[in-house]
C-alpha cells in the first residue's frame, strides 16, 4: 500500500498472484480533508502572524531607506551652503586686501611728500600682510568645503572632474514659520517616528495572536473520498476476461464509491499558563512601546520648536548683520574723507577697514546659518524630500 499523509492523497493496493497465469489486483482512491478552526487559530494563526509581521518589517525597511536619503540630502544641502559661504568669504578677503593695498599706496605717497609719518606706512604694510594671510585661510576653507561636497555627491573622489562652484548668491527670504504645521509634518512624516508606530502595530498583531492562543482548540473537519478497484490479468489461457487497469480510473472518475463525513474536534490543554504568560508579556511590551512612542513624539516636537527658533533667530541676525555692514561702510567712507582732509589718521582708517571686513564676514555667516537652519528644520519635520522636490520610489 502506498499512501501519503497530506489532506489530499491518492493511494493504491496491489496484490500479485502467480499460477498458471499472472494477474494483479489494484485498489485505491483519492481523499480530501478540510479542517476549519473555530476558536484557537481562527482569527490569526502562526502562518498569518508571520506574513503580517513580514509586511510590517518591509515597511520599516522602506522607512529606514527614506530616513537615510533625507539625511544624505540634508548633508548635501549643508555642504553646498558651506561652499557658497566659503566662496563669499574669499570675495570678502579679496576686497579687504584690495582696501589694504590701496591704503598702503596712498600712505606711501603721503609719506613721500611729508604729510604722514613713516610709522603709519608700516601700519598699512602690516594690514596688507594680515589681509594676505586671511585670504589664504579663506581659500583653504573654500577648498576644504569643495572637497566635502565632492565626497557627498560622488563615490569616485579622485576621478571627479565636474565643477561645483555655486552659481548663485545666497539671498535670504523670509520663511513662513508655523509651529502647528511643522509639528503636524513631523508627527506624520518623520521616518524614525513612523518606524516606532510600525513597531507598535507589529506588537498589536502579536498581542492579537497571543490572545487567540488562549482559547481551546475547536476544529470543524470535513472529508470527501472516492475509491475504486480493478484486476489486470496476464496469460495465454482461453476465456480470460478482458479487464484492465482502465476500469479502476473509470470508477474514480465516475465516483462509483464516494463517501463524505463531518466532525468536530475539541482539544483542552491541562494547563494554559505558558500562553497566559506570553499574552501578559505581549501586553506589557505593547504598553512600553506606546510610552516610548509618546516620549519620542514629545522629543520631536521639542526638536522642531528649537529648529524653528534657531531659524527665526538666524533670519533676524541676517538683517542685523546687514545693517552693521552698511554702517561700517558708511563709517569707513566718512573716515577716509576725513583722512584726505587731514582730520584723521591712517590708524583709524585701517581699524575701520578691519571692522568692515569683520562686518561683511559676519553677514555672510549669518546668511549661511539661516539656510543651514532651514535645512535642519526640514529634516526635523521629515519634509526634506518634499521641500527639495526629490521623489523617492521604492519597489
Amino acid at each position: 500500500m502506498i499512501r501519503t499523509d497530506s489532506d489530499d492523497d491518492l493511494y493504491f493496493n496491489r496484490t500479485n498472484y502467480v499460477g498458471t497465469f499472472l494477474d494483479t489486483q489494484f485498489t485505491g482512491g483519492a481523499r480530501a480533508t478540510l479542517t476549519q478552526p473555530l476558536l484557537k487559530n481562527f482569527w490569526i494563526d502562526g502562518a498569518r502572524l508571520s506574513i503580517q509581521l513580514s509586511k510590517k518589517t518591509l515597511k520599516q525597511d522602506e522607512l529606514t531607506v527614506r530616513g537615510q536619503v533625507i539625511a544624505t540630502v540634508t548633508d548635501v544641502q549643508i555642504a553646498y551652503y558651506n561652499l557658497a559661504s566659503a566662496r563669499e568669504a574669499v570675495a570678502v578677503q579679496e576686497k579687504a586686501l584690495e582696501l589694504a593695498e590701496r591704503s598702503l599706496a596712498e600712505n606711501k605717497k603721503r609719506v613721500e611728500v611729508g604729510a604722514m609719518a613713516p610709522l603709519e606706512e608700516k601700519q598699512a604694510e602690516a594690514q596688507v600682510a594680515a589681509s594676505k594671510a586671511d585670504l589664504l585661510d579663506a581659500r583653504q576653507n573654500y577648498s576644504i568645503a569643495l572637497n566635502s561636497l565632492k565626497a557627498l555627491v560622488s563615490d569616485d573622489f579622485a576621478g571627479f572632474e565636474a565643477a561645483l562652484d555655486p552659481s548663485d548668491k545666497l539671498v535670504p527670504v523670509a520663511y513662513p514659520f508655523s509651529r502647528q504645521e511643522s509639528w503636524h509634518k513631523a508627527l506624520t512624516m518623520r521616518p524614525d517616528l513612523l518606524r516606532r508606530q510600525v513597531d507598535l502595530e507589529k506588537q498589536a498583531i502579536t498581542l492579537r495572536f497571543r490572545k487567540n492562543q488562549l482559547f481551546p482548540q475547536l476544529d470543524l473537519a470535513a472529508s470527501y473520498s472516492v475509491s475504486g478497484a480493478a484486476t489486470a490479468y496476464a496469460g495465454n489461457l482461453d476465456g480470460v476476461p478482458d479487464r484492465h487497469v482502465g476500469d479502476f480510473f473509470g470508477q474514480i472518475r465516475d465516483r462509483d464509491y464516494a463517501s463524505h463525513g463531518f466532525g468536530v474536534t475539541l482539544t483542552m490543554p491541562l494547563s494554559n499558563r505558558a500562553e497566559r504568560r506570553n499574552f501578559q508579556a505581549a501586553k506589557v511590551t505593547k504598553e512600553s512601546l506606546l510610552l516610548d512612542l509618546k516620549r519620542a513624539e514629545q522629543q520631536i516636537m521639542v526638536a522642531v520648536d528649537n529648529a524653528i527658533l534657531t531659524a527665526q533667530t538666524a533670519f533676524e541676525r541676517v538683517e542685523a548683520t546687514k545693517q552693521s555692514r552698511i554702517y561700517a561702510e558708511q563709517a569707513l567712507d566718512a573716515e577716509q574723507k576725513k583722512l584726505e582732509n587731514g582730520k584723521s589718521t591712517s590708524f583709524v582708517v585701517l581699524r575701520l577697514q578691519r571692522d568692515l571686513t569683520q562686518a561683511r564676514s559676519n553677514e555672510i555667516r549669518a546668511i549661511a546659518d539661516y539656510f543651514r537652519s532651514l535645512s535642519l528644520l526640514h529634516e526635523a519635520e521629515g519634509a526634506t524630500l518634499d521641500s527639495s522636490g526629490v521623489k523617492l520610489e521604492i519597489r
